[in-house]
């Protein structure tokens, strides 16, 4: 820890151990806005493969492009000779292991299992002095990760039990190397400690440990952002962080009553956060936020107050204009949106998207009724129909509800949150496709406002989102002169 303390200090950081937090990374002098706080590669990684992404990728690199099957395993799969390379030295241990397993096992081989069966090589590479190490990139660093194992359920004890088992017969190694115990309790640590490995517009790639980078505590209010530039895991300042200040990223969905934040950190990390942010629960302003972002409606479509259950339990009265809205009739529509957005989502994952695209519509007008404009909700369900116009490249639609989107955006999230720029450069992009050339420049360059924050200026994206953006205002110019001399 002292050599790891050492590296810290060459990159103005230093640990501190809190009675009420743990482990804490300080800065020991001032940050400001983009720059780079601390970076660092995998520990170990595996590429990710469900409904979202289904698709197969590279070990290495996570691309989905000129793919290549390991002819031993079956299992892993590599974009070139390149990455095949860089990850053989782990692979080779791994693919033999794999190469063992029958049929039916290899069906319960989830990225979970995979990542830990790589961590246990990784580390008996390391033992036997096969697999480099530096200071800050050793199994040293993970044995001080949190595990919780205690706060676990029975059900979850379980699963980690049978999963450890699998992990277990995977490698076939003898018990004074690794026991199923051990493997269980590394799967609670990877529970609270591994991070979802995104692209540029956040979308997910695959999972990855990053023992350093996970000293870093939760806030709602978080000074920091975690993005990704390939395998690299890259904490940006979202603002000026004074030296002495803990660096503080969010660990969950931050868009949301601080309830559902606090449930969430619970379940998943078994703490209660004491933010500034969490610490207004039960506050008039909290209680107002959740009613809003959470809540219902005023029956009076032209008041935007917010609504609270009234002391008779009879319904829930508006806090601007005292209307009472009844029980029953929230419970109806709550039913009907319930039972419609089922067959949405069927639709959706069957691949019918015009069919989706007409049933969210119905949920979105019956959730207009029901919640606040605000409505985390309502947000939701328009998200998915932007995700489903962009698929039927339906670009007018798509517009529509990015639009629709972005207030909401502003509300629920800082001021330079990635969500938000994101947003901007979706209504920039296809603004620009329809012709909207100057409203493009404005939405590209809040976009590049947040974006250059949270990403850098350097990576492929930024490059292309300058580029998208002075191609955009080099038309919006030659326009405007097109004008003045008609």
């Amino acid at each position: 820890m002292d050599e790891l303390q050492k590296a810290l200090n060459d990159k103005s950081l230093t640990i501190s151990t809190l009675p009420e937090k743990g482990r804490c990374l300080f800065t020991t002098r001032a940050f400001f806005p983009g720059e780079v706080i601390i970076s660092e590669n995998p520990y170990v990684c595996v590429p990710n493969k469900n409904k979202e992404s289904p698709q197969s990728k590279c070990e290495w690199c996570f691309s989905s492009r000129n793919l290549k099957k390991c002819s031993a395993c079956h299992v892993v799969w590599y974009c070139s000779s390149k990455c095949q390379k860089s990850d053989w030295k782990l692979h080779s241990v791994e693919c033999r292991a794999l190469s063992k397993i029958d049929k039916d096992r290899l069906k319960s081989l989830t990225p979970s299992i995979r990542l830990m069966v790589r961590l246990y090589i990784r580390r008996k590479l390391e033992n036997e002095k096969i697999f480099p190490t530096t200071v800050m990139d050793n199994y040293k660093h993970v044995e001080p990760l949190v595990s919780h194992m205690s706060e676990v359920d029975e059900k979850q004890l379980v699963l980690y039990a049978q999963m450890a088992n699998l992990v277990n017969l995977i490698l076939q190694w003898p018990d004074s190397e690794v026991n199923i115990k051990e493997i269980a309790e590394s799967f609670s640590k990877l529970a609270c400690n591994a991070h979802t490995i995104c692209d540029s517009e956040l979308r997910p790639l695959g999972t990855g440990l990053y023992p350093v980078i996970s000293i870093i505590n939760h806030s709602c209010l978080p000074n920091s952002v975690l993005v990704f530039e390939g395998r690299l895991a890259v904490v940006r300042a979202m603002q000026h962080i004074p030296k002495g200040t803990e660096v503080l990223i969010s660990y969950v969905e931050i868009a949301g009553s601080t309830i559902t934040r606090q449930k969430a950190l619970k379940e998943q990390y078994f703490f209660t956060c004491t933010c500034p942010r969490c610490m207004k629960l039960g506050q008039s302003d909290d209680i107002q936020e959740s009613a809003t972002l959470e809540g219902y409606r005023c029956k009076d479509s032209k008041c935007n107050g917010f609504l609270l259950r009234d002391s008779d339990n009879k319904g829930f009265i508006c806090q601007q204009c005292g209307l009472l809205r009844d029980k029953e009739e929230i419970k109806n529509i709550t039913n009907e949106v319930k039972l419609i957005s089922e067959k949405a989502s069927t639709s959706f994952s069957s691949g019918h998207k015009a069919e989706a695209s007409v049933a969210y519509k119905m949920v979105e007008e019956l959730q207009m009724k029901l919640y606040h404009p605000f409505s985390i909700n309502l947000m939701r369900t328009r998200e998915t129909l932007l995700k489903i116009f962009m698929e039927l490249q339906e670009w007018k639609e798509a517009l529509l509800y990015c639009r629709l989107t972005i207030p909401v955006y502003e509300r629920v999230y800082p001021r330079c949150h990635p969500l938000l720029g994101l947003q901007y450069y979706m209504s920039g992009k296809l603004e620009w496709l329809l012709g909207e050339t100057e409203a493009a420049v404005r939405s590209l360059t809040k976009a590049l406002d947040i974006l250059r924050i949270t990403h850098g200026t350097l990576t492929p994206f930024m490059l292309e989102l300058l580029s998208k953006l002075e191609e955009a205002r080099a038309e919006a110019s030659y326009m405007l002169h097109s004008q003045d001399e008609d």
